[in-house]
């Protein structure tokens, strides 16, 4: 298995990131994990073709998270000429948030007679959902965005990778990431504490407990960028968009 990171940035692009997307390529499936509005973009720079991915796993309805969701459909449309069908999994509502958001874009681009299957599929908590040879478990977080946020769980080939989406501290964090091969963490701040979002702290302090065999820190913003030299690199992978990790 192969995480390629199109974009680990936070929503205001710190550092010069794209915004947040990792792609998976594995024997069984190609998926994409959050799209945010820049994801086209890092595939192309990347040479990663859209019409490789089964499915998108969306972890909340932020726009730097899903809002590249609409490009990939124009994309698929009338670039790649894609028949390949997409599944995009995310919570409840998501369909709606979605033809909301594309057709502010493109109107009646949802409307458009459509060459390929296409699917949404909503999570329900702590429930697997089994797709393509990946099993994906959602665990409810804190972060408000107009639907439950999810940290998501994912089992494939044998392994196990985690995201924590975006979210303040939450104890279901431990049982999402526990055992992982990896755990993707979002660590926006680096000692202020916020409700909504992880800081490095936090997670160092939590960092037993989380029980990941390795933890990739992500979403920094300029805050955290100012003190990335003081993360630990003997427990902790700081994220750049187009690294690549094998798992």
């Amino acid at each position: 298995m192969r995480l390629t990171i199109i974009g680990c940035g936070d929503a205001f692009g710190a550092g010069g990131q794209l915004q947040t997307s990792f792609h998976v390529r594995s024997g069984n499936s190609t998926f994409l994990i959050d799209c945010g509005v820049t994801t086209l973009i890092g595939m192309h720079r990347l040479g990663l073709e859209p019409n490789e991915i089964d499915m998108v796993c969306v972890s909340h309805l932020h726009g730097d998270h899903f809002g590249g969701l609409p490009w990939l459909l124009i994309d698929a449309q009338y670039a790649s000429r894609r028949t390949r069908p997409l599944i995009v999994t995310g919570p409840k509502g998501i369909a709606e948030r979605f033809r909301t958001a594309a057709e502010a874009l493109y109107p009646n681009i949802t409307n458009c007679p459509c060459a390929f299957g296409f699917e949404f599929m909503e999570y329900e908590e702590q429930v697997p959902l089994a797709l393509n040879g990946v099993t994906i478990t959602p665990f409810e977080v804190k972060h408000p965005s107009g639907a439950p946020p999810y940290a998501l769980r994912f089992g494939l080939e044998g392994k196990v990778l985690s995201f924590t989406g975006d979210t303040g501290w939450t104890e279901s964090l431990c049982r999402a990431a526990l055992g992982a091969d990896l755990l993707i963490s979002e660590c926006f701040q680096y000692d202020v504490k916020l409700p909504i979002h992880l800081d490095y702290k936090t997670i160092d302090a939590n960092y037993e407990r989380l029980g990941a065999k390795q933890v990739l820190l992500t979403h920094m913003g300029e805050a955290m960028l100012e003190h990335v030299d003081k993360v630990d690199r003997s427990r902790f992978i700081v994220a750049q968009d187009g690294m690549t990790l094998d798992l």
